[in-house]
């Protein structure tokens, strides 16, 4: 599926503009009201995806994790996280996703979760979700930011920013002065969120490189036996200097999976 340009109606913008000016607290209420997705048991189970609460048999290295990874941003005084890996397969979005619940299960902290990944975009399909607006129309179209977010019911904190679909030219148009603009955006208005953003493979395009710049910190993962030494070293030496937080050791062999 092919990202469409649409037409710009320019006093519909600027209302929404006006709208997105008001002011949003912690508890994430917004002034409009974002779209509510239920995302079952059955899925959740199938996809992997914490509960809310972040409880379970997952919760517990994930919280570990998401310890871990807020004590690093506090010292880099960072709110904007880039997941990666360096391959295909190695886990990236499900730690995105899981990671954004946990965070977003402690008290103190509201998570956005972005789908930057638009060669692949996959965050809408593992929630069994079509959204009619993504990320994309904010970049081509210059739509508002608010427009694409949606809640997911039961999780209180956790926003979600989805991609409609692949975008041909995407690193383009992630290295492009919108981008810029659009991030500037969402830490200004929502500083008080952990802003998560999953990226294409670091080894397999110029996406990740190319939205480097924009992002305050990195958390790498790898698949165990399958990613290689080589490649994380080419993708974190590519990356430099941006700050890696961590790396996630996925589809470990131990029971209670592997962390830094």
């Amino acid at each position: 599926m092919e990202a469409n340009i649409r037409p710009i109606d320019p006093a519909r913008a600027e209302r929404e503009r006006r709208q997105e000016a008001e002011p949003a607290g912690l508890s994430d209420t917004l002034v409009h009201k974002h779209p509510v997705i239920t995302v079952d048991a059955e899925r959740r189970e199938r996809e992997r995806l914490l509960a809310p609460g972040a409880g379970g048999p997952l919760g517990g290295p994930y919280k570990m994790l998401r310890t871990q990874v807020m004590r690093r941003l506090a010292e880099l005084n960072a709110n904007t996280l880039a997941v990666m890996s360096a391959f295909n397969g190695d886990g990236k979005t499900l730690t995105a996703i899981n990671l954004a619940i946990a965070i977003a299960a402690d008290l103190n902290h509201t998570a956005l979760l972005v789908d930057l990944d638009l060669r692949n975009p996959s965050i809408h399909r593992r929630l069994g979700y079509e959204p009619t607006i993504g990320i994309e129309d904010c970049l081509m179209e210059r739509r508002p930011v608010f427009q694409p977010m949606v809640k997911l019911a039961g999780y209180d904190r956790l926003t979600v920013m989805p991609a409609r679909g692949r975008v041909e030219q995407s690193s383009e148009l992630i290295a492009a002065a919108r981008m810029g603009e659009l991030m500037q955006e969402l830490r200004q208005r929502y500083f008080n969120r952990v802003l998560i953003f999953d990226l294409p493979p670091v080894l397999m395009a110029d996406d990740a490189l190319a939205f480097s710049k924009h992002v305050q910190a990195g958390l790498f993962v790898v698949a165990e036996g399958k990613t290689s030494r080589e490649g994380v070293t080419r993708s974190i030496s590519l990356l430099n200097p941006l700050p890696i937080v961590g790396t996630v050791l996925n589809q470990s062999r131990e029971s209670v999976g592997g962390y830094y």
